[in-house]
């Protein structure tokens, strides 16, 4: 299984893929997409969708996961990272990969052990999940790195309960 995990955001929007064989999780390839300041929101997202569609077309992902939005005390970012999710889910719908949500204390659970983890406990569990020398940059790619894990984890169990 190719998953590849998003940690949507219109300034920054990490992606990451993992494959697993059986037990074995491996890196694929890992990097961020991002717009910049002062862009009008309209050609941020369409940036953003068009380096989504190109790294799904290189990557050929089998499924992916991306985190379910957290309602914060700012608004104005909740309702900007939802437009940001909202072009990554249709860049996958168009592309036909099955997408699932995970909830951030879902992801923090099945990576670190804990749903309360911080993000630099989350970082290194990345790290040593994956093999990797060094964390991966920026924070975002290995947010989204520690999604596709999740989801790496949480696949199995999903088939065989029938959950798509």
């Amino acid at each position: 299984m190719r998953a590849l995990g998003i940690d949507p955001g219109t300034a920054t929007m990490g992606w990451g893929v993992v494959e697993r064989d059986g037990g074995v999780l491996r890196l694929v390839d890992v990097g961020a997409l991002t717009t910049p300041a002062g862009m009008p929101q309209p050609e941020r997202l369409l940036q953003l969708y068009n380096g989504l569609r190109a790294i799904i077309e290189r990557l050929q992902p089998d499924t992916a996961a991306v985190e379910e939005l957290f309602f914060g005390k700012n608004v104005n970012t909740a309702l900007t990272v939802g437009q940001a999710r909202g072009v990554a889910l249709l860049a996958l719908a168009q592309a036909g990969i099955p997408v699932y949500e995970y909830k951030p204390t879902a992801v923090k659970q099945a990576v670190a052990g804990y749903g309360g983890a911080d993000k630099r406990q989350m970082q290194e569990m990345v790290r040593l999940t994956l093999g990797l020398a060094t964390v991966p940059r920026p924070d975002d790619a290995a947010d989204a790195l520690a999604i596709a894990i999740c989801h790496a984890y949480t696949a199995p169990t999903l088939q065989r309960f029938g959950v798509s």
